[in-house]
């Protein structure tokens, strides 16, 4: 099987040592993305903001792998308050048209950088 990893600069360079996706044949396995800004390393400001950094990180994670948001299948959403579960599922539903990904989300004890939320994905791209 084909594996690749995938980078970008045009979203957060990863914490540690990992990637910021990985493409093994058709499926691609993006890391958590907090929300922040790509250019500074800061975070958005409020759970509102993040929610929407961290899903336009991760497009343009699935983006440079040549894949869109239409293409994830599976999702998993980090709270570090399950108090911001209704704010986070508003602007996760303004990512996505018609069917909606499966989906985890879970309460944590932190986050990295303190963040308030952190969304990762698999995707499935086609040839």
């Amino acid at each position: 099987m084909n594996r690749s990893v995938i980078a970008t600069k045009n979203a957060p360079a990863a914490l540690g040592p990992y990637s910021q996706a990985v493409k093994a044949g058709h499926f691609l396995y993006c890391s958590g993305q907090l929300g922040l800004d790509p250019a500074t390393g800061s975070l958005a400001d409020g759970v509102e903001a993040q929610a929407r950094r961290s899903l336009e990180n991760l497009k343009v994670v699935i983006s440079t792998a040549g894949g869109s948001m239409k293409d994830i299948v599976k999702t998993t959403i980090f709270l570090a308050d399950m108090a911001d579960f209704q704010t986070v599922n508003a602007v996760y539903a303004s990512f996505f048209e018609g069917e909606y990904p499966a989906r985890s989300t879970v309460q944590v004890a932190a986050l990295p950088k303190a963040g308030l939320v952190e969304i990762e994905a698999i995707a499935i791209l086609k040839d």
